[in-house]
């Protein structure tokens, strides 16, 4: 294979590797809190079961695909030659995970020349499956509905109706500071959610299950698959007026509301 495969080829490999990924994530959950280390902070945790899953997903992206480039959130990193890069998060909600909380899932997007043609979502507790191919639309399936149905954002009619999806970082004066910008948003939109998965949220929000999401300071392997889920599902993928998606700021939203969600963000930070 080259870096011309097909991306549906690709988002089938990324699906059979998600589901496996996820089903020794399932296994493992009774252990989740036997090996727990800390990163960025004392609330950034990694269990063994996180590393294993990266172990699993790299060992069989490329035992198919050994010219491949690979960034997983827990240290794979390889550059490959093939034009195509996986970006995998083995355990996105690894706090979810640790708890025993709905809100857990694989997610595996791969990149050609740094655009990302196909990703996939696996909630591990519920089976739910989000994919989408650059231009080819976005898919949910579940165990009781095999067959994927396209997804379509909602398209709520002011900011007063919006239901919004965020999620917060680890470090105690960033968490201040998001906290405080929640305070001043919550008069302006319908609701907020905060579910502790972005990949989880931004499919939610392909899904019409919210509205728009926003969140600040998210890795590649955060946003990969469920950024191109929220494009194709219709949402507005984009950052802060003026700046690219995720630098630092990620944004899902309807075009019904866009321009005021992103100049009322703007003005909160």
């Amino acid at each position: 294979m080259s870096a011309a495969t097909p991306p549906a080829e690709l988002l089938d490999l990324a699906v059979a590797t998600a589901r496996e990924a996820a089903d020794l994530v399932a296994r493992e959950r009774g252990s989740a809190a036997a090996r727990v280390d800390v990163k960025s902070s004392p609330t950034d945790v990694v269990t063994a079961v996180d590393r294993a899953s990266e172990q699993l997903i790299t060992a069989r992206l490329l035992e198919a695909r050994p010219d491949d480039g690979l960034l997983g959130e827990e240290g794979a990193d390889r550059a490959g030659t093939s034009g195509v890069r996986w970006m995998v998060d083995p355990i996105d909600g690894t706090v979810n995970f640790l708890y025993g909380l709905r809100g857990y899932a694989v997610s595996i997007a791969a990149q050609v020349d740094g655009a990302t043609v196909a990703g996939a979502v696996l909630d591990v507790p519920t089976g739910e499956l989000f994919t989408a191919l650059a231009g080819g639309g976005a898919f949910l399936s579940t165990p009781a509905e095999p067959e994927p149905v396209r997804l379509s954002a909602n398209r709520p009619d002011s900011l007063g109706q919006t239901l919004v999806a965020t999620g917060f970082g680890y470090r105690v004066e960033q968490r201040r500071a998001q906290g405080a910008v929640v305070a001043r948003l919550l008069p302006e939109v319908r609701d907020i959610r905060r579910y502790g998965c972005a990949s989880l949220d931004l499919c939610a929000a392909a899904a019409g299950r919210v509205d728009a999401y926003y969140e600040l300071d998210l890795k590649p392997w955060d946003h990969a698959a469920g950024a191109l889920v929220a494009a194709e599902a219709g949402l507005v993928v984009t950052g802060l007026p003026g700046r690219p998606f995720a630098e630092p700021m990620a944004v899902a939203v309807p075009e019904t509301v866009a321009g005021p969600f992103l100049a009322l963000l703007d003005s909160l930070h």
